[in-house]
């Protein structure tokens, strides 16, 4: 519930100056890419290796799951642009802005879920990981779906919907769940994957566009805490 309230965050964009704005959002950027390759490599890797060790098919679990992020993102849309008045948005795209927003939080709702399943410090982690990952990208969001000539009301409306099937995701997670095997064979190195390739491929991108030594240290700072914070809660395990 609470990741798909996120979504209504992009209303910011209407009482806060881009400028401000941005300054914060990079922050979150780092700062959420440290907690996904946190949760991946201090939460989901290290349960998927305990129960089943690392071979080959764990290896081939975690490039087909790239592979598989890698193709919602080139052929369903789904951008991650982390400004809120990024330009690369065709305005066409608002409607598929909206497809690729919603199959994203339904693969997050499966995460989440798998991961509670697992344990509490493994929910707790993921869902960290996910919140602050959302919170640019919605706001990135809504700014797509105003460019794309929605009013302000039914883009907050839109994308509360979107998120909204996040649920979708925990309720089909937990149905999943019942057969443990599946849940640590697929679900788990699949999500360590998405959390990897998120990251990698495009926060960390989009934090080299920032030249200025001052701010490329307060995003190495952001993007340490990041991953403090998730090794932190592997102490509660």
């Amino acid at each position: 519930m609470v990741v798909s309230l996120i979504s209504l965050i992009g209303a910011l964009t209407l009482v806060i100056k881009i400028d401000k704005l941005k300054k914060v959002l990079i922050l979150f950027v780092s700062f959420s890419a440290g907690a996904l390759l946190g949760g991946a490599f201090f939460h989901l890797l290290p349960e998927v290796v305990g129960q089943i060790g690392f071979g080959a098919k764990t290896g081939t679990l975690l490039i087909g799951g790239i592979f598989i992020f890698f193709v919602l993102e080139k052929y369903i849309h789904w951008r991650h642009c982390h400004e809120p008045d990024c330009e690369e948005h065709p305005h066409h795209l608002g409607k598929m802005n909206l497809v690729g927003d919603g199959l994203h939080n339904f693969i997050d709702g499966l995460i989440i879920a798998a991961s509670y399943l697992i344990s509490i410090p493994l929910g707790i982690a993921a869902t960290l990981a996910i919140i602050f990952h959302e919170i640019p990208q919605e706001i990135a969001d809504f700014g797509v779906l105003l460019h794309s000539g929605f009013s302000k009301a039914k883009a907050i409306i839109y994308n509360l919907l979107s998120a909204s099937i996040a649920l979708l995701g925990v309720i089909i997670g937990i149905l999943l769940g019942k057969n443990n095997e599946l849940l640590t064979l697929y679900i788990l190195p699949i999500a360590a994957a998405g959390f990897i390739y998120i990251a990698t491929a495009d926060l960390i991108p989009e934090l080299h566009k920032e030249t200025k030594m001052s701010k490329s240290l307060l995003q190495l700072v952001s993007f340490i805490i990041g991953a403090f914070i998730m090794y932190l809660l592997t102490l509660m395990e």
